[in-house]
């Protein structure tokens, strides 16, 4: 199996999975939106300010241009930085699991094309 194929074998598996798993990847970008706009409710920020902050904070950025001052919103922020991290490992073992799957298709297929 060449690189092409491997690749395409994986971006199947990719997208397969993230199939599989959107209802909750989709449930996660929900609660990070909703959590970050209540931060930035909470904050006295505009809506655009709250959910760039929600993002940068899921994906563990942080570059700290907002930072939440009151209690109840860095507890909403540390949620939101659960869902984030949920959110990454979640992709990441579906991309895993998908090479997997690709790999294990070529190593079946090259004794084959040897023989």
């Amino acid at each position: 199996m060449d690189s092409r194929t491997l690749r395409r074998s994986f971006a199947s598996g990719l997208m397969a999975g993230l199939q599989i798993v959107w209802p909750v990847l989709s449930v996660l970008l929900g609660l990070i939106v909703v959590l970050g706009t209540a931060v930035g409710l909470l904050e006295g920020w505009s809506v655009q300010d709250a959910v760039y902050f929600a993002f940068v904070t899921a994906l563990t950025i942080g570059y700290g241009d907002l930072v939440p001052t009151l209690l109840v919103t860095r507890t909403l922020a540390v949620l939101i930085g659960a869902c984030g991290v949920l959110f990454t490992a979640l992709v990441a073992a579906v991309a895993v699991r998908a090479l997997t799957h690709a790999h294990d298709q070529q190593t079946r297929q090259d004794p084959d094309d040897a023989a």
